[in-house]
């Protein structure tokens, strides 16, 4: 704000002039005090100016005693995973309630480096949605595959000063922070020097370890398993996050670790959340209904959904709905059961109503971030598996999230040593290839718990360096539907039989596409279909989402890059083969 504006919302607050709107007989939601007032709110330049008691306004709306809440704030998610891009992504979640999101783009930065960065920087500029970033702090996410870039402290330089950089993205590098490796330090430096915040990604990390990880100056955790976890890192200074996406879900399985004491130091987000669970249920607006539902004081949780989420990172201006702040505000008949937008204001401007927004936004040409395929000498012959064994180990797929168990199973091969499917197994070829820098890279293993029949799935969404990684029965339909994508620039397609069953093309950094969003959800919703009734994939098995997680080495116990087979247990690679 600046003494212009400070003097007009004076004299508007003061009846001396008029102000731009007014919302007359809304049930106000505090999130200061927790508490519901009636009242008329009184809108100038697209801040609030007050409630009322002589003020005047040009125009008025009746909110017909209707709640109105502050714009819900998503603390950490990845606009990437929706598949959209920002301008599409806002159109989505505006309508949902959301009014501000804290985005690590640290995906798209993984595949296109800088040129990532400045595309979602220009891309969310200019939309409904408050898109603030965070500097992605491991790209690569560990030294055990090949990324698309390598960001150093440097780069986080360049950055950290930006007015919508707010800090240091999700440390998942804890083995290095726990060694005070130089180049962590260096860093988190950046984020001391500037006094922004720093994010975190500790998973059943505590105790003493947790104690170093917190005095490096870590501030969040969106990682937490057990109520007992979040309430540790609560009591030793961090904000914890409900996560509610569409393979992480974890409100209900936190909730219990909330308590009125703790409740202030409690977000939400949903980190990772995919378009048809966005048009199904919604954004954030779903993780706190849930926790309503289920037991969590609703004024409670509107208040982690706000005004904590505005603390946490500084954002002085939003999150609660009091004079001089933004004007970002929900209406809708009831909380006593969750969340359901019926309108939704972006300083003090209707942009979205039923559900839908109000107006298109324009999308942001995505130069630089496009066609990232750099495949070397890609043929039939790389997906290969000659375990050298019959008794081998196996990434078993453990449903409803991302951490994989480390099984074990015998197999059959042929003369010369190829495994051989057993469809009564449920065992199938996972294969990785490495698509930034041309190094012909390619790793084979096996995974059990997909269910599928026959053919094949290949994505180029695989977190968190995000090479291409594919699934079957057969080297055949694997070979063509890494063609396929290799052809297309990236995105998400199924093979049975040599005969292509789909494709869902995500033309920028084969991560997103610019096509509005109820196109990319039929899609979508299409190749599920036909993966449950062609390729025979298992109930409870999300498809795509599932093979996303599975070459991410920084998520127990066994993962696939494109370097090998790697045991995140001992943070090292391991054969497939059990010798005896």
């Amino acid at each position: 704000m600046d003494k212009n504006t400070a003097k007009r919302l004076i004299d508007a607050a003061l009846g001396r002039t008029s102000a731009d709107l007014v919302v007359r007989n809304a049930n106000v939601v505090d999130v200061l005090s927790r508490e519901t007032f009636h009242s008329d709110v009184y809108i100038l330049d697209g801040l609030i100016v007050g409630f009322g008691g002589g003020m005047r306004a040009r125009r008025e709306i009746d909110a017909g005693g209707r709640f109105l809440l502050p714009g819900l704030i998503d603390a950490h998610c990845h606009i990437e995973s929706s598949h959209l891009s920002p301008s599409e992504f806002s159109d989505a979640v505006v309508p949902c309630g959301t009014t501000t999101v804290i985005a690590d783009p640290h995906e798209i930065c993984n595949v296109t480096g800088l040129d990532g960065m400045e595309y979602m920087l220009k891309a969310s500029e200019d939309v409904p949605l408050s898109v603030f970033l965070m500097f992605p702090s491991c790209v690569p996410a560990t030294p055990f595959e090949h990324s698309g870039a390598i960001l150093t402290a440097e780069a986080v330089s360049r950055y950290i000063n930006n007015r919508r950089v707010l800090g240091l993205g999700e440390m998942m590098n804890y083995p290095g922070v726990a060694a005070s490796d130089s180049e962590v330090l260096d860093k988190l430096e950046e984020a001391y020097r500037t006094g922004k915040n720093i994010d975190g990604h500790a998973p059943s990390i505590t105790g003493n370890g947790l104690d170093g990880y917190i005095a490096a100056g870590i501030t969040t955790d969106h990682e937490c398993e057990t109520p007992e976890e979040l309430q540790e890192k609560v009591r030793k200074g961090m904000y914890v996050m409900l996560r509610e996406g569409t393979a992480c879900r974890n409100v209900l399985q936190l909730l219990p670790g909330v308590t009125e004491g703790n409740s202030r130091r409690i977000l939400f987000c949903t980190d990772d959340r995919q378009p048809q669970s966005i048009v199904r249920d919604g954004h954030v607006n779903y993780g706190v209904s849930l926790a309503i539902q289920n037991g969590l004081d609703p004024l409670s949780a509107i208040t982690m959904a706000t005004l904590n989420a505005a603390e946490c990172y500084g954002l002085k201006d939003r999150g609660m709905i009091a004079p001089g702040k933004r004007a970002d505000f929900i209406l809708t008949s009831s909380i006593a059961e969750g969340i359901y937008p019926e309108e939704v204001y972006i300083l003090g401007n209707k942009v979205a109503s039923g559900g839908k927004i109000l107006e298109k936004t324009p999308h942001t040409e995505p130069v630089g971030v496009s066609g990232k395929m750099d495949v070397k000498d890609f043929s039939e012959e790389k997906l290969s598996l000659r375990p050298g064994s019959v008794h081998v180990r196996t990434i078993d797929i453990i449903p409803g999230g991302v951490v994989t168990g480390k099984g074990e199973a015998f197999i059959r091969t042929d003369r010369n040593g190829e495994w051989i499917h057993e469809p009564d197994k449920d065992i199938l070829k996972l294969a990785v290839i490495e698509r930034h820098h041309g190094t012909g890279n390619a790793s084979t293993a096996l995974i059990r718990g997909y269910g599928m029949k026959h053919g094949a799935v290949a994505t180029s969404i695989a977190h968190d360096s995000h090479n291409i990684i594919v699934i079957g029965d057969n080297d055949g339909d694997m070979a063509a539907a890494v063609r396929k994508l290799i052809a297309i620039g990236g995105g998400i397609t199924m093979f049975k039989d040599g005969k292509e069953l789909g494709t869902h093309r995500l033309e920028i950094a084969g991560l997103m596409t610019d096509e509005p969003l109820e196109n990319v959800t039929a899609c979508l919703d299409r190749m599920h279909e036909t993966a449950r009734k062609e390729l025979g994939i298992a109930e409870g098995i999300d498809p795509f989402m599932t093979l996303c997680f599975m070459a991410l080495p920084v998520i127990p116990e066994l993962k696939l890059t494109d370097c090998g087979l790697f045991d995140v247990g001992t943070f090292s690679f391991t054969d497939v083969a059990i010798q005896a």
